[in-house]
């Protein structure tokens, strides 16, 4: 079975996670894996290797800036002689979704920019400190710029971006998907279908990712009661809240709270 590898174990409630990455030239392949809830860019600085893909081998240099998306199944190789290094920055898919929803761009899943190792570089400085939102915006925004203008448009309905964007005020996603039909202004059936086809999600599966990630925000910068946090995102029950955060992140949110916490103390 391919892991499956999920956002907040790794963040522990930052916004987003970096590494540099380096993968000796005869080492073992990296695991074959797949991101359940996260996307991820990855820069190379030096060296070359391949991105192995379901759909075959992609080969890495420097310059080469590649997106994973959740729930694709990909692996990394070093070549000869020198192996090959990367800085790596991952963060909450639904996150990604919501920037490109409002800022109506489209994000290409492989170019080369020597430029863009920059921001790399800089997103991974300040992550060692306490990294922000702001931090992992001024990254996309950085990286897009060295996007070709040609990218091809994303299909997704005006209706249903706008829609999404709204729905990560708070007082909407309280409401759930009643608010969510109310804001699309579509019937539920055109709705699911337009979800699954932009997003590959469900309406239901996209409130609840919403849902989750803003408790882990809030239980990783505040001392809110859990039961406070269940009702502000939404959740009539902290026991179903519990069940719904632990099932997701593989970490209750009591546990979650204390090692994310922990780990802005140097």
């Amino acid at each position: 079975m391919i892991p499956v590898l999920r956002f907040e174990p790794h963040a522990l409630g930052r916004p987003f996670h970096a590494a540099r990455v380096r993968i000796p030239a005869r080492s073992r392949d990296t695991e074959l894996h797949t991101h359940a809830d996260f996307h991820e860019f990855m820069g190379v600085v030096s060296g070359h290797g391949e991105h192995l893909l379901i759909t075959g081998a992609e080969p890495l240099a420097p310059g080469d800036v590649v997106l994973v998306r959740s729930q694709d199944q990909h692996a990394i190789r070093g070549a000869a002689p020198d192996g090959l290094e990367f800085i790596n920055i991952a963060f909450p898919s639904s996150a990604w979704q919501g920037f490109l929803d409002l800022t109506r761009t489209s994000c290409p899943t492989r170019f080369h920019s020597q430029r863009a190792l920059s921001a790399f570089s800089l997103a991974l400085e300040r992550f060692q400190d306490e990294p922000t939102s702001y931090d992992l915006l001024r990254f996309w925004i950085d990286v897009l710029e060295q996007v070709v203008p040609e990218a091809p448009e994303r299909g997704v309905p005006d209706w249903l971006g706008k829609a999404c964007t709204a729905m990560r005020s708070e007082a909407n996603l309280r409401a759930g998907l009643p608010r969510l039909l109310e804001l699309a202004a579509v019937s539920p059936a055109h709705l699911s279908r337009s979800m699954r086809s932009s997003y590959g999600l469900t309406p239901t599966e996209f409130v609840t990712d919403l849902r989750l990630e803003h408790a882990a925000s809030l239980l990783a910068a505040t001392n809110l009661a859990i039961a406070a946090i269940a009702d502000r995102c939404g959740y009539t029950s902290q026991s179903y809240f519990t069940r719904c955060f632990t099932t997701a992140h593989e970490i209750s949110p009591r546990d979650f709270r204390n090692r994310s916490q922990r780990a802005f103390v140097p």
